[in-house]
C-alpha cells in the first residue's frame, strides 16, 4: 500500500514538473502594480492636463500628438518594468526569462494586439476616438486570454475582466477614460498585489 502511495506521489511530482516547464512563471507582481500606476497616471494626464474627454464614439480632438505620446510613455514604462522584473525573478529562480515558453506566450499575445492596433488606427482616422478605450480593453483582454495557455490561470481571469470592461464601455461610451483607468490601472494593481502575496512574498 505504501509503495503504491509513493508511486502515485512520484507521478504527481513528475506531472507538476512538466507543467512548470511548459508554463511561463516569471511574471512579477511588482511589474503589474507599476503598470497600473503608470496607467492611472496616464489617464489623469489625458483627462486633467490634456483635457481629453471622449464622451461619444465620434469625438473631435484638435491634436492627438500629446495623447499618443502619453499612451506610448505608459506602454514603454510598463514593458520595461515587466521585462526587468521578469528577468530579475527568473535569475532569482535560476531560470531563463527568454525561452521557448515565453516566445510562445508573446506570439499568442501579439496576434490580437497587432490586429486590434490596426483596427484602432483605422477608427481613429475616421474620427471614432470614443472607441479607443473599449477596443484597447477588448483586444488586450483577448491577448491575455491567449497568454493564459502558457502561464498561470490568473492571467486568463484578468483577460476576461478586461473584455467585460471593454464591452461595458461600449454600452456606456461616455465613460471611456474611466473604464480604461479601471482596466489598465486598478485591475493591474489588484492583480499585482495578488501575485505578490501568493507567489512572491
Amino acid at each position: 500500500m505504501k509503495e503504491e502511495q509513493d508511486y502515485i506521489k512520484d507521478i504527481a511530482e513528475i506531472r507538476s514538473m512538466m507543467e512548470r516547464s511548459s508554463k511561463f512563471l516569471s511574471l512579477s507582481g511588482w511589474a503589474g502594480i507599476l503598470a497600473g500606476v503608470y496607467a492611472l497616471s496616464g489617464a489623469w494626464i489625458a483627462y486633467s492636463v490634456l483635457e481629453f474627454h471622449p464622451n461619444e464614439a465620434f469625438y473631435s480632438y484638435p491634436d492627438l500628438t500629446n495623447i499618443i505620446l502619453t499612451a506610448t510613455g505608459v506602454l514603454f514604462l510598463s514593458l520595461i518594468s515587466a521585462l526587468l522584473d521578469s528577468r530579475r525573478k527568473a535569475r532569482k529562480n535560476d531560470k531563463k526569462a527568454w525561452n521557448a515558453t515565453s516566445r510562445r506566450l508573446l506570439t499568442s499575445m501579439a496576434i490580437p494586439l497587432f490586429t486590434g492596433g490596426i483596427l484602432i488606427a483605422l477608427l481613429i482616422s475616421k474620427g471614432l476616438l470614443g472607441l479607443i478605450a473599449p477596443l484597447t480593453l477588448l483586444f488586450y483582454g483577448l491577448a491575455l486570454y491567449n497568454a493564459g495557455s502558457y502561464t498561470i490561470k490568473e492571467v486568463r481571469v484578468m483577460g476576461f475582466t478586461q473584455m467585460i470592461l471593454g464591452l461595458l464601455n461600449v454600452a456606456f461610451i461616455s465613460y471611456g477614460l474611466l473604464f480604461w483607468a479601471i482596466g489598465f490601472g486598478v485591475v493591474h494593481i489588484v492583480y499585482g498585489i495578488y501575485m505578490y502575496f501568493r507567489f512572491e512574498r
